[in-house]
């Protein structure tokens, strides 16, 4: 069955810029066309759409989709060592950025509690921040 870009966008619920934006990064295949330009698409464009949105939802660059792709579409009994490690760095990285939240709250909070909002002169927020800029957190 073939459909538009139009019913491939609604029906990957992914907006139409969206997949003209992933042809143009060639994550998508140049679709067939109608004898009248129209672009046509099929069910294996919607599972590649939806691919690639969950693995950009869980934090791959298009870079590191495009090696996963290039994985899922090999030899089904080839290793899949390559997206182990793809997976497994990206899991280091959330976790640094997790640790960096981490410190980025606790010194909220800290802010926060010490505040006695009472005026710009005594806020703790202001005070912390500008010292945050004199002596790197």
């Amino acid at each position: 069955m073939t459909m538009t870009v139009g019913e491939l966008a609604r029906r990957a619920d992914v907006n139409l810029e969206t997949v003209r934006f992933y042809e143009k990064q060639r994550l998508l295949p140049q679709p067939e066309r109608t004898s009248g330009g129209h672009r046509l698409y099929t069910d294996t464009d919607i599972e590649r759409l939806q691919f690639i949105q969950r693995a950009k939802w869980v934090g791959f660059t298009l870079k590191e989709i495009r090696t996963l792709m290039r994985v899922r579409e090999a030899n089904p009994t080839d290793s899949c060592g390559e997206a182990m490690d793809l997976a497994r760095a990206k899991l280091v990285e959330i976790e640094d950025k997790l640790s960096e939240l981490h410190k980025i709250r606790a010194a909220l909070r800290k802010f926060l509690d010490k505040c006695p909002e009472i005026d710009v002169g005594h806020c703790q927020v202001l005070q912390g921040l500008d010292a945050g800029s004199r002596n790197s957190h």
